[in-house]
Order: C-alpha cells, then sequence, then structure tokens
C-alpha cells in the first residue's frame, strides 16, 4: 500500500522537458545500511535497489584479494580477511584520534587504525595502504551513484544526504568531503529525523495542529525529534504543510551496534569458557568477526523469540561454536542501558518546553526499534496508546529526503511542504579586545551567536569597533562529543587598518567593521563576508536640514577596548520577500520626486564610497576538513582505483570470452556428424582450425595468468579468421530461399503493376485526362525490372549449382540492395495520389462588374450555373455576356 499512496499524492511533475532534467539522489547513510532513492520522471518513487534486488546496501567496502567489493560481500570479507574489510566507518567521521568514536569503533571492528596527518583516523590495509574515512565513505557513495546511473540511464550528479541533527561541524564537513570527494554534487543536508517527519506529511493534511515525537533509534546512535505539523492556506489557495522542529534529544552511546557488541562478548565467553581450551579468541581477528556476524544474526531472532541456537562453524584454531542464548541473558547483559533509551525522549520535550500530554504520538523509527527491550521502555515511559508504526522504519528517511530534494532542485512539481529546522548545539562567538596598553592583556569577550533552537538558514551581523586585523572564534559552549574540541573555526578579517584609514580620509564618521555570519540550511557556519563601513557626512540640503534637528548619521558603539560587552548582533532570515518589497516601494517613491529632490540626490555621497569589502581567511586549528588540493588527490586517487578494476574486469571478461571460443571450436571440431560446420567447411579449413586451436590453448595455459587484455582479443581475432568464411557460407545457404522469395515478389508485383499503369495511362491520353504517370516514369521502372530480371537469370542458376563448402558465387546482400533499389521506385509510384481536374472559372469582361451580380438571361432573371457533366472540359457555353 505504502508505493500506490505515495505516488498517488506525491507525483513528480516535471516543468523542463525530460531531455534537460537532472536527476536527484538522496541517501540515507546509516554506520550499518544504505538506503537510496533517484528521483527521476517516468520512474517510480520508491527505494533504489542493488545488484541482489535488496532494498538496504550494507555500508561496507572490502578487498578481497585486490578486488575491492561492497555491501553484504564486503561484511562477509571479514570473516576470511578481517583487515581489509572496513564497515561502521560512519562513527569516524572528522573524529580525533583518541576520541571515544575511535575508541568505540577499535572495541567493534577488525580493521587497523592509525592517526591521520589532519589528527583523525585512517584505516590500514593489510598492504598498509591507509584511507581516510572521507575516502571510505566516498567510494560507497559512488557506488550507490554507479547502481543509480545503472537505472536512470544518464549521469546522476545532485545529491541530497542525511545525516544526524547532532552532527557537528567536523562531522558535516566530512560528509560534504565525501560527497565531493565521490563526484557528487551536494544539494543539501537534512537531518534523519525531520527526513523522517517529512515522509510522515506526504500522505496526510492536518487541519488541526498535531505534535509528534520521531523517535529513531539507529545503530551508532538515539534520537528523539519533536516535530509540529499543521495545514495552512497560501496566498493562492492551496494547501501548505508546515513541519516545525521544536526540540530534539540524543544519546550517542545507544543503538543497535551496541546490542551487537554486547551479544558478541556473550558468545565470546561463552567459546573461552566451554571451547578455547585456556586461549582467549578474543586475540584472533577471524574469530571475532565471525562471532560478531552470528551475534547480528541472534539479535534479529531474539527480536521475535525468546531463545535461539547460535552455531558457528570454526571459529578459531579449527574448533566449532555452539551454544543456546536466551533472551533474558541478552536483556541482563544490556539492564544498565533500560533507563538510557527515554533520556533522549525526555530531553527533547525539555528542550521544546513541552510534556507528553503535548505529545500526540510517538513515531518509531529506525531498525532497532523493532527490538521488544526498546519497545518496551518507551511504553513504559510514553504509554502504549502513544505508539505510532505509521512509517517504514527502514526507507522513512530517504524517502522524505528525496522528496525534499526533488523540491530543492525546481525541476520538479511536489506537495507544498515547508520546514523549520533547527540548530542543536550553542554556537558562541568570540574575539579579543584591543589592550589599553602595551603591558595590558588582551580581553576575550564571548557571547552566544546562535543558541540551541536556532533556525538554520539565518544571518546575524556583528559590528566591531576595530581599527588592526583581528580573529574571531567560534565554539562550540560545551563539548559535542567526548574527545571532539569545541573550538570548531577561526576566521582572521585582514586588510582593516588600510580599510580603516581610506574611510577617514574620505570623511567617513567612526568607521567600523562589519562580520555577516551564516548559519546555513545544512547547518554549517561560515563567515560570508566583512566589510569596513563608515558613514560620511551628506553634504546635501537635506542633510543638513537634518543634521540642524538632531539626526545623526547612527550611533557608534562603544569601542571593545573600553567594555566587556559583546559586538552588535544584527539578524536576518535567509529570505528576501521583506527586502524585495522594500526595493519596490523605493522605487515608487523615487518615480514621485520632483527635479529638485533628484538634483539634491545627486549630491548624496554613492554608497560604495562608504563600504571597503575586507579579506575572510578562514582557519582550521583543530580539525581540518580537506583542502582542495586534498580533495583533487583523494577523488584522483579513487580514479585511479576505479580504471584499475575497470582494467582488471575487461581483461577477465577478455579471458573469459576467449576461452569459452575455444571450447565452442572445440566441440565443433570433435562432433563426428554432420553438422552445418562440417558441411560448410573444407578439410583443409578445419585442419587450419585445429592446428591454431591447439596453439591457442596451449598458450592460455601456459601465458594466459600474464596476458594483457589485446593478447586475447588478438588471439581471438586470429582465430575468428578462419572460421568466418564457415560461419558466412552457413548464413548465406540460410538466407537465400527467404531473400530470393522476396526478390521475385518485388518482380511479380512491378509486372503487375506496369500492366495496370499502361492501360490507365492509354485511356486518359485518349479520353484527355490528366494522367498519374508519364510514360517515361514507367519506361524507367521497366528498365529497371528487367535489370533486375537479367541479373537473377545469370547468377541465382550459378548460385543454387555452388556447393555447401564453397564460398556463393552471389551474395544476398546484393540481391536485397537490388531489390530495393526496384521496390522504391515501385513504391514512389504506387502511392502517387490522383491528380485532380483543374476547371477554368467563367470570364467577366468588366472588373468594376459587382461579384454579387447574377449572370443574365434573356428574361433578366438570375440563373444558377450547373456543375460540369462528365467529361466536359472546364468551360461553359452559358457563360453570361458582359453588360455595361
Amino acid at each position: 500500500m505504502r508505493l500506490p499512496l505515495v505516488w498517488g499524492l506525491v507525483s513528480l511533475l516535471a516543468i523542463l522537458p525530460n531531455s534537460v532534467l537532472a536527476s536527484v539522489l538522496a541517501i540515507d547513510y546509516g554506520a550499518e545500511f544504505i538506503t537510496a532513492s533517484l528521483m527521476k520522471p517516468g520512474l517510480p518513487f520508491d527505494v533504489l535497489l542493488n545488484k541482489d534486488s535488496k532494498r538496504k546496501i550494507q555500508s561496507s567496502v572490502a578487498w578481497k584479494r585486490g578486488d575491492r567489493v561492497f555491501g553484504a560481500d564486503a561484511a562477509q570479507v571479514a570473516t576470511r580477511f578481517p583487515e581489509d574489510s572496513y564497515s561502521y566507518v560512519k562513527l569516524l567521521q572528522a573524529a580525533p584520534h583518541n576520541s571515544e568514536p575511535a575508541q568505540y569503533f577499535a572495541k567493534i571492528s577488525t580493521a587497523k587504525l592509525t592517526e591521520s596527518v589532519r589528527k583523525t583516523v585512517n584505516l590500514v590495509r593489510s598492504d598498509n595502504e591507509e584511507f581516510s574515512s572521507e575516502e571510505l565513505i566516498a567510494m560507497q557513495l559512488a557506488y550507490v551513484k554507479a547502481l543509480a546511473e545503472s537505472v536512470a540511464g544518464e549521469k546522476v550528479k545532485d545529491l541530497i544526504i542525511t545525516v544526524p541533527a547532532y552532527y557537528t561541524q567536523f562531522e558535516r564537513d566530512a560528509m560534504a568531503d565525501a560527497v565531493e570527494i565521490a563526484d557528487l554534487k551536494l544539494i543539501a543536508l537534512i537531518h534523519d529525523g525531520t527526513a523522517a517527519a517529512i515522509n510522515y506529511a506526504m500522505t496526510r493534511n492536518f487541519p488541526k495542529e498535531e505534535t509528534h515525537i520521531i523517535y529513531d533509534v539507529g545503530s551508532s546512535g538515539t534520537r528523539a525529534t519533536i516535530a509540529s505539523f499543521s495545514t495552512v492556506t497560501d496566498k493562492n489557495g492551496s494547501p501548505s504543510t508546515q513541519i516545525s522542529i521544536g526540540g530534539y534529544g540524543y544519546d550517542r552511546s545507544i543503538g543497535g551496534l551496541e546490542f551487537d557488541r554486547r551479544i558478541r562478548d556473550i558468545l565470546a565467553d561463552l567459546f573461552n569458557q566451554n571451547f578455547a581450551n585456556g586461549k582467549d579468541v578474543r586475540k584472533e581477528k577471524k574469530g571475532m568477526a565471525r562471532l560478531w556476524k552470528e551475534a547480528q544474526r541472534v539479535k534479529h531472532i531474539l527480536s521475535a523469540n525468546t531463545d535461539v541456537m547460535s552455531q558457528v562453524e570454526s571459529v578459531a584454531w579449527d574448533i566449532d561454536f555452539k551454544s543456546k542464548i536466551e533472551r533474558s541473558t541478552f536483556e541482563n547483559a544490556c539492564k544498565d542501558l533500560h533507563h538510557k533509551w527515554t533520556l533522549p525522549i525526555q530531553d527533547a520535550l525539555d528542550s521544546a518546553g513541552l510534556t507528553m500530554e503535548n505529545i500526540t504520538s510517538v513515531i518509531l523509527h529506525g531498525g532497532t526499534s523493532r527490538v521488544p527491550m526498546v519497545q518496551a521502555a518507551v511504553k513504559k515511559f510514553v504509554g502504549p496508546e502513544k505508539i505510532s508504526l505509521n512509517v517504514n522504519a527502514d526507507e522513512a528517511a530517504v524517502l522524505g529526503a528525496a522528496l525534499h530534494g526533488a523540491s530543492l532542485s525546481r525541476q520538479f512539481k511536489t506537495k507544498n511542504i515547508k520546514i523549520s529546522d533547527i540548530l542543536v548545539h550553542d554556537v558562541q562567538a568570540s574575539y579579543f579586545a584591543t589592550a589599553s596598553t602595551a603591558n595590558t592583556r588582551p580581553r576575550s569577550i564571548t557571547s552566544v551567536l546562535f543558541p540551541a533552537g536556532s533556525k538554520p538558514g539565518t544571518k546575524k551581523t556583528l559590528t566591531f569597533k576595530r581599527k588592526e586585523d583581528f580573529d574571531i572564534f567560534f565554539d562550540y559552549k560545551r563539548t559535542p562529543a567526548i574527545g571532539f574540541p569545541t573550538r570548531m573555526l577561526e576566521v582572521g578579517i585582514e586588510g582593516v587598518s588600510e580599510a580603516i584609514a581610506n574611510l577617514t580620509e574620505r570623511g567617513a564618521i567612526d568607521p567600523v567593521v562589519k562580520a555577516t555570519v551564516s548559519l546555513s540550511e545544512s547547518g554549517f557556519i561560515s563567515v560570508t563576508k566583512a566589510i569596513a563601513y563608515g558613514e560620511i557626512k551628506d553634504e546635501s540640503l537635506s542633510g543638513k536640514f537634518k543634521s540642524l534637528f538632531g539626526g545623526s548619521p547612527s550611533e557608534a558603539t562603544v569601542d571593545d577596548a573600553e567594555s566587556a560587552e559583546p559586538p552588535r548582533e544584527t539578524e536576518s532570515s535567509s529570505s528576501s520577500s521583506s527586502s524585495a518589497a522594500s526595493e519596490s516601494e523605493s522605487a515608487t517613491n523615487g518615480d514621485k520626486k520632483d527635479k529638485k529632490e533628484k538634483k539634491e540626490e545627486k549630491k548624496k555621497p554613492n554608497p560604495a564610497d562608504n563600504t571597503i569589502e575586507l579579506k575572510v581567511v578562514p582557519k582550521f586549528t583543530t580539525i581540518a576538513p580537506f583542502t582542495l588540493e586534498q580533495k583533487r588527490a583523494a577523488r584522483a586517487r579513487l580514479r585511479a582505483i576505479d580504471a584499475e578494476e575497470l582494467a582488471k574486469t575487461r581483461r577477465e571478461e577478455a579471458r573469459n570470452t576467449f576461452e569459452t571460443y575455444l571450447y565452442r571450436l572445440r566441440d565443433l571440431l570433435n562432433d563426428e556428424s554432420e553438422t552445418p560446420f562440417k558441411k560448410c567447411s573444407q578439410p583443409e579449413e578445419r585442419v587450419k582450425i585445429s592446428d591454431l586451436l591447439d596453439e591457442s590453448f596451449s598458450w592460455l595455459n601456459d601465458r594466459g595468468d600474464l596476458a594483457e587484455t589485446s593478447q586475447f582479443l588478438d588471439k581471438r581475432i586470429a582465430l575468428e579468421t578462419l572460421e568466418k568464411p564457415i560461419i558466412h557460407r552457413y548464413k548465406e545457404i540460410e538466407a537465400f530461399p527467404e531473400v530470393l522469395n522476396n526478390s521475385q515478389r518485388i518482380n511479380w508485383s512491378t509486372r503487375l503493376f506496369l500492366h495496370e499503369a499502361r492501360q490507365n495511362l492509354t485511356h486518359e491520353i485518349e479520353n484527355d485526362l490528366p494522367s498519374k504517370y508519364t510514360q517515361e516514369e514507367l519506361d524507367s521502372l521497366e528498365k529497371t525490372l528487367k535489370e533486375h530480371e537479367s541479373w537473377m537469370e545469370e547468377w541465382v542458376p550459378k548460385q543454387r549449382k555452388t556447393k555447401s563448402y564453397e564460398n556463393p558465387v552471389m551474395e544476398t546482400a546484393e540481391m536485397k540492395a537490388r531489390a530495393k533499389v526496384l521496390e522504391g521506385q515501385l513504391q514512389r509510384l504506387w502511392k502517387r495520389k490522383v491528380p485532380k481536374v483543374i476547371r477554368k472559372k467563367p470570364q467577366t469582361s468588366s472588373a468594376a462588374e459587382p461579384e454579387s451580380t447574377p449572370p443574365v438571361k434573356g428574361d433578366g432573371q438570375g440563373e444558377q450555373q450547373e456543375p460540369l457533366k462528365d467529361g466536359e472540359d472546364g468551360e461553359r457555353t452559358d457563360r453570361p455576356t458582359d453588360e455595361l
């Protein structure tokens, strides 16, 4: 029911022709699974399937004997090549090497980690080649991109991808870098809870406001998003759904992976106690990888059953494992987590200033929300009547993201859904005040610039009274995650001294520095612009009149060297509707000015004269994103890997094709029956093919493993050159009867047409009627017919006498071509329409005679003309006489 309902209410109607539309790819990138959806006109709105027709793709990449694999195949590699398989890499996005996420990853993964030059984490392959988390995630995104392109039949570039709302700027930068390295264009980052809320609103209207909690239990964390839904009517009378995010709570430490880890530890303890003979399986990477795989299976079964028989062959040291696991044992191992499952819900309610009485329902999302332990805890906290299963727990986020991405692309018409999201972390700005003396230490002035709950898509302008270059520091008020720094960004404002001096020379009064700080829709903090600004004294008549009555340019901000007050802030939305209205109003007023006012206007200072743009220099002193050069190098590295894999794939295809061809030829030669191959070949030809075939088999066995793609192609072409004449003979024998029959049919049709056409032409000439064909055209057609018949009379008997093992004396292709020429000439004449009879109009002697004057006969009364009879020409004998 999911797809028809969604498709009916959320149809995608292209505004532009399909040929100019770009596809939009949406990805919900989870720590354990990836789901994707492709938005393209003509394709159903649904989840993208992988090569195995699965709706989910494991977030894994691995190398198996040099071959790179993805998804479930990559996860399976861990049981044999534990250091070459990488799953759950999302945990390492922008994580410092000593952070809690990096330490947790080391507990659950068999991959080898090392510290990168950026102080983050690199993963080391068994051959000691290192990859960053951004590169490994980029490989997975590129894999999904290739799947989408195979479905779309065209290049896919635009991408919208989900991230948790608690993601820091570092993690958002890491995801954006991975997208760019994968050769995709990032449309937007969207919070996974917000995306699920969009999916919920897709098929619903909300006459009365409803408030729901999107409770998302994923593999790497638990989130609670409070979303309010309402349907209003816009100015055009169309319904519009409003989604407002009011609160958010989360816990990074609990999720599906923590369940897997604890079950794996239970299995490891049972193995050590009962099967290991004093050894420790935790020191065996392959054994731990096999127990991890079994732990995931056990978790899924215990979600629906009270016990499960766990069995793993050759865990370590060729020792098998078998044991019964009770759900109670699992829940006992997780009893310290019971109170944690509902903390994100309480935190979300507190941040929104709401209670459960204000909540309509709690919508469960995420695969781990199916675990009975989690559901029991949530039901106890919110009440069982509040629990809602109205969205697909695995696919709601990606489908909501896809709809939002389509609306952002401006190439699709979708249901009108407007979103108001929030910032989760407090972001503060600080700077050092100017020291009053050379020996005085400058004070640090700090203020919360974007408090938690701020709306993305807003800008704030900071005003500073500075005369020299300075830095602005942006920090999280509290540590966003254990081991992560609070300093996210440092921005240098340069060129201040020269700009202030320049403005002062122009007559500016107390020039200041203004910095515009943006909180983007995707949650990025940046300084988008910095200027030096000073109001220049207005020497016009109106300006003097204003100053006479106390009109001052503007109040100067108190110098930060003398006050601990933060810089002045002004806030503006990213929307431009109000500014557009102001501009329109100004233009209207301007049209009403008289000539005197316009002259005064010319005397006013140009706004460009009191503004000088300053240089903004971002500095990353903690966790730096990829530089442009690093991204180019990473993309080139991935392209080199892709090219190497493509060359390897083509070589394997060439080898397999060549080997298959050899066996086919061998079977043809060894067949003792009268096969078409033997009938159409001579003994000498078969001997040559047999000799070269033996030589090719010998070469393949001796040197095939080291041969290049071109060598396989050359060897196959050499054999095909010997076989082609035989194949050609057989094809000619098979095609000859049908081609001959078709040619004879065309000849017969042409003769019949000529006979009838000549009879008609004689009749038309005798009766002075327009003819359909000319004598020359019929003669030309007859000439072509005779040439074709003569050619066939000469060569068809010769071909019939040719032996099956001899080359044909005439080609069926030539017979087809000759027949086609004749048929084309015949069709052009046959399709010609009968020419219309042109009747001459009655002539009048006076051009001045009115058209309405009826023809006059002897009695003076008007008489209507009679129509022409068959066989009469265009002239009439009863034409009226001229009268003046």
